[in-house]
């Protein structure tokens, strides 16, 4: 599995069941119907939110987002519920990484763009900065705002590892012992993401295709260029991008 430090926190996390399960959201602002918290829907779910963190492409906590908390609309969350319950019949889980995103998040994303502030070059190791934007790795909109898509990935049920050390760069193949082998960490930006790139392994492209099936037998469409990111259809709201906080 290639989720990078999947490494160090989930080492913490697994010694204190941390990661095993999200479990019900702790009270919180209430959201706008029909938004929920992915936890109270599926608290089995596990869930990594990166952009609650510093562990993403600008190397900082990104605004908007006050809580390492899923929030989606309740259709999509509740078709998530359902390929969780699929994937757990085989010995898999889900694992989310981001969900709802606040249109605020998306304009620091441009921001960053534009600003002499390197971030983490371990997310974009084969590009410049300057082509990010360009090449369409980050967009002055995001799908993600209308609160339906979803960035995730799968792993091993009940899998206990230390993981090994972060690599150095997102575009490389994990070792089996990691668990789930993708290809490339999630939000990497290289051609590599593209869901059905072949110059990946094998292995990388089957757990892509399990990916797949479950999540559109679900009623999600994948983005080609990045395996990970799938939409639930239909939107509630397709024409509409939101703004409040992940809380």
């Amino acid at each position: 599995m290639t989720m990078r430090r999947l490494g160090k926190r989930l080492v913490l996390a697994l010694a204190s069941g941390g990661l095993a399960a999200a479990g019900p959201a702790a009270a919180a602002e209430p959201l706008p119907d029909p938004f929920v918290r992915l936890a109270d829907v599926a608290p089995e779910i596990r869930q990594d939110m990166r952009y609650a963190s510093a562990d993403n492409f600008t190397g900082a906590r990104v605004p908007g987002y006050r809580a390492p908390t899923c929030i989606l609309t309740r259709p999509a969350a509740e078709a998530l519920a359902e390929v969780q319950e699929r994937l757990q019949a085989d010995g898999y889980s889900l694992i989310v990484f981001d969900c709802y995103r606040p249109e605020k998040a998306v304009a620091a994303f441009m921001d960053w763009t534009r600003s002499n502030d390197p971030g983490d070059r371990y997310f974009y190791p084969e590009i410049d900065k300057a082509s990010i934007v360009p090449d369409g790795y980050v967009a002055e909109r995001s799908g993600h705002s209308r609160g339906s898509t979803v960035d995730l990935a799968i792993v091993a049920a009940e899998r206990e590892m230390p993981l090994p050390p972060r690599p150095g760069r997102c575009d490389f193949s994990s070792a089996p012992s990691t668990g789930i082998e993708f290809g490339t960490d999630y939000d990497c930006f290289s051609p590599l993401s593209a869901t059905e790139s072949t110059e990946v392994s094998p292995q990388a492209q089957a757990n892509r295709r399990l990916l797949l099936d479950a999540m559109t037998d679900a009623g999600f469409k994948n983005l080609p260029e990045e395996w990970w990111h799938y939409t639930f259809q239909p939107e509630p709201f397709p024409d509409s991008y939101f703004d409040f906080d992940v809380e």
